[in-house]
């Protein structure tokens, strides 16, 4: 485990800080060559993810783990990484209609550096970790975000984490560190040298936005947020998805758009309540107790009303 320290980083070379040798003329290429080549380097990203899911898989089995015993998922990252982070956890509440505590990103700087750069934050790693001791607890899961795999923030995160008995992973873009940071997943994402060396909001963060919302997805569809592959677990804020509700139910069901829509008016438009009613053909109040007594998955509650057991 890597000693905590203010300022301090692991001392390894990072594939991301390296020249690429693919890209040494990008500077002499016309526009379209220029966007040629970008767009070659990131046909390697999705498998540098897919290299990764078995690991992946298992930090997906662990939120799910924690989660369901009533605790929650923290994101930890700096600068392009943290920004990925708090966007993965903001979409899920409207898209899922998740408690807004399940997911909780940090970025190092705060809110602040969401939109510019602020000076030195991803280089202190007690700021990392007075983070996660204030608002983790030992039922937690925390998630680093780091394409390094040695910012000190992060690492610092991760450090308070372990002291606090919680479950951690690691998403980093740098196999060498996978032997020398302490939790309990890592994730490797190794997309390699970057089209400008260093500039790791291209291939590095691409690699982490698609780790990260595969990995907040299917631990959705593992709590139940999901039936079959529609969302029916969206808030409608807004008049596209009251749509998208219906839509889903017609989808889900086969039944008309009129149908669909009364249904969800009785149940108040939780879709899931008028998802199990149109399916089992009970009254929208054994639907929604039956969901309650299948912890929300919808094919658990249709199979208890199927076998009259709900």
């Amino acid at each position: 485990m890597i000693p905590a320290g203010r300022r301090t980083a692991v001392e390894v070379n990072s594939p991301t800080e390296q020249r690429n040798p693919r890209t040494r003329e990008i500077d002499r290429l016309p526009t379209l060559d220029v966007l040629r080549l970008i767009n070659d380097e990131d046909r390697t990203v999705a498998d540098a993810v897919g290299a990764a899911l078995p690991d992946l898989a298992r930090a997906v089995d662990i939120a799910v783990e924690v989660l369901r015993a009533g605790g929650r998922v923290h994101y930890a990252g700096a600068g392009t990484s943290g920004r990925l982070a708090v966007l993965d956890a903001a979409e899920l509440v409207p898209t899922y209609n998740v408690p807004p505590n399940w997911f909780l990103a940090h970025p190092a700087g705060g809110s602040a550096a969401l939109l510019r750069a602020v000076e030195n934050v991803e280089d202190d790693d007690t700021a990392g970790a007075a983070v996660i001791e204030r608002h983790a607890t030992d039922g937690d899961f925390v998630v680093g975000v780091a394409a390094s795999g040695r910012t000190p923030f992060v690492l610092g995160a991760l450090a308070a984490a372990r002291r606090l008995g919680a479950r951690s992973a690691l998403i980093a873009g740098n196999p060498a560190v996978s032997q020398r940071v302490d939790v309990d997943v890592m994730v490797v994402l190794d997309t390699g040298p970057e089209a400008i060396a260093g500039s790791t909001r291209m291939k590095a963060g691409t690699a982490q936005k698609m780790a990260l919302t595969a990995f907040s997805t299917a631990v959705m569809v593992r709590m139940g947020r999901t039936y079959s592959n529609l969302m029916v677990s969206l808030v409608a804020t807004n008049a596209k998805l009251r749509g998208r509700m219906v839509r889903i139910l017609r989808e889900a069901t086969g039944l008309g758009e009129r149908e669909c829509a009364t249904v969800l008016a009785e149940a108040n438009g939780d879709v899931k309540t008028a998802l199990v009613r149109l399916l089992s053909g009970v009254d929208v109040q054994r639907a929604a107790a039956a969901l309650a007594e299948a912890g929300g998955h919808v094919r658990e509650a249709l199979a208890t009303l199927a076998t009259g057991a709900g």
